[in-house]
């Protein structure tokens, strides 16, 4: 099992209308509004680190309004 975090960054004023549209995507666990540095940050867990990268790149980042993105991967001890 791989887990990674996103930090996503919006348009100001589409926070909310981000957080709706990756909240229930298939492999997000956990989505959550911030303030600071980041818009959104939200949890992602797969089979494999490859199906997280897949998410972000393919579906996560063509959402309209999200400007950018940082994945962090988790580690697994």
């Amino acid at each position: 099992m791989a887990v990674g975090y996103v930090l996503i960054n919006v348009e100001p004023g589409r926070e909310k209308e981000a957080y709706e549209a990756v909240k229930d995507l298939d492999h997000v666990s956990d989505a959550t509004i911030l303030f600071g540095d980041h818009d959104l940050i939200i949890k992602l867990t797969a089979e494999d680190l490859a199906q997280i990268a897949k998410a972000v790149v393919e579906t996560i980042r063509q959402i309209p309004g999200i400007t950018a993105t940082k994945t962090l991967a988790g580690a697994v001890l």
